[in-house]
């Protein structure tokens, strides 16, 4: 029997179509789920951008009112990619409404918030799900597993890292992600956001941190009207200040006791796109690179000296969600490819009725390690993660 889910997007921006692209390919790559979304509306505050929405992947309608995808009755989940600031109100809003929510991270603008908008779901009983897409990876996949398994022994070490250079020209607008008032932290949000969940997935939760922060470009060419991607970029006119990080460093201490560190950049040179991981356990180790996302490094000596080194594993249909997307060894998947897994297993849960794997309550436990890292800004000391949860 098959079910249908309807679907709303708000924010048609770059995330807001890779979200609808996304469940138009579900029945194409899960046929055996038998869920069928369907695209009910799309919502953009720039008309042009909502409409080229609607004609692109098939929406019944579009609207420049976010409000009219929560209240569409034929809408039973929300997909939120606007900007930061929304989020909180148009969490709560779907909430109350009793739509399934999906967030794009860091799903509030401050730790706070993101405490907000986990108790406004909670107390709604409705699901949640949240854009940490790099853990879909089949070979992270088949990481985790290996961990769980004991293959590499007690856990150590976890080194993290997002290096990215979206933002390294100087005249780069000062899009939104740039302001403080309007997306929060800079790049503890945007990457450290998704360094913390893999940290959690790979070697459990953070127990303490001490961190740094650094802002390389001070001030960027503002934006033109319906302008403001972190793509763009604007070589004359008027320029405005940078109010939040270009960069984080922190050093960590893990539940398990293994010891970390965590890093990333917006600005870097060098790094197109490395979200990657080291993971050293007494027994072997683990490294992987999204620019290399369909390779896993594998390091697990066995006293001979054939295995005295590290094997470079390609995916293959063994690896979780591979077969989904490539029939034989070593042929690529992609970001998008990710983001569909992530749709999948979101309408997914909702269909089996439960809570899935990553909702809200991961998302506040990251916060949590953010809210520590901001106090170490201040205090310059190490500082416990401590619990944000909002009890009634």
């Amino acid at each position: 029997m098959e079910t249908e889910l309807g679907i709303g997007v708000i924010g048609m921006g770059w995330m807001g179509i890779v979200h609808g692209r996304s469940y138009n390919q579900l029945p194409d790559k899960f046929p055996d789920s038998r869920i069928r979304p369907r695209l009910v509306i799309c919502a953009d505050e720039v008309e042009a951008r909502a409409r080229s929405a609607q004609q692109r992947l098939g929406f019944a309608r579009w609207s420049t009112d976010w409000q009219k995808v929560v209240s569409d009755p034929e809408v039973s989940v929300v997909h939120i990619t606007a900007p930061n600031h929304m989020h909180l109100s148009m969490v709560r809003a779907a909430a109350e409404a009793g739509k399934h929510v999906f967030c794009e991270k860091p799903v509030g603008r401050s730790p706070q918030e993101t405490a907000q908008i986990e108790q406004a779901v909670r107390n709604a009983d409705v699901f949640s799900g949240v854009g940490y897409n790099y853990r879909w990876a089949p070979v992270v996949r088949f990481a985790r597993q290996l961990i769980r398994d004991g293959r590499l022994g007690q856990i150590t070490h976890f080194r993290g890292r997002f290096l990215v250079d979206y933002a390294c020209d100087p005249n780069g607008v000062l899009s939104w992600r740039f302001q403080k008032e309007l997306a929060g932290a800079g790049s503890l949000s945007d990457l450290m956001s998704h360094v913390v969940d893999m940290a959690h997935m790979l070697a459990g939760p953070l127990e303490r941190v001490v961190a740094s922060r650094k802002t390389f470009v001070a001030s960027r060419p503002l934006a033109a009207p319906d302008e403001g991607t972190h793509f763009s970029t604007r070589k004359s006119g008027p320029r405005g200040e940078v109010t939040n990080e270009d960069y984080v460093g922190a050093l960590a201490e893990f539940k398990c006791g293994a010891r970390g560190a965590l890093e990333v950049c917006r600005v870097i040179r060098g790094p197109r796109c490395e979200m990657a991981f080291e993971v050293n356990g007494v027994d072997g180790a683990l490294k992987w690179n999204f620019e290399r996302m369909n390779e896993l490094e594998l390091y697990r000596p066995d006293g001979t000296p054939e295995h005295e080194g590290p094997v470079l594993i390609y995916g293959s249909p063994r690896h979780p969600y591979y077969a989904q997307f490539c029939p034989g060894h070593g042929l690529s998947m992609s970001y998008d490819d990710l983001k569909v897994i992530e749709a999948y297993e979101f309408t997914k849960a909702i269909v089996d009725d439960r809570q899935g794997e990553v909702g809200f309550a991961e998302a506040l436990a990251v916060a949590e390690v953010l809210g520590a890292m901001e106090r170490s800004w201040e205090t310059e000391c190490w500082e416990h993660v401590r619990s944000l949860r909002i009890t009634d």
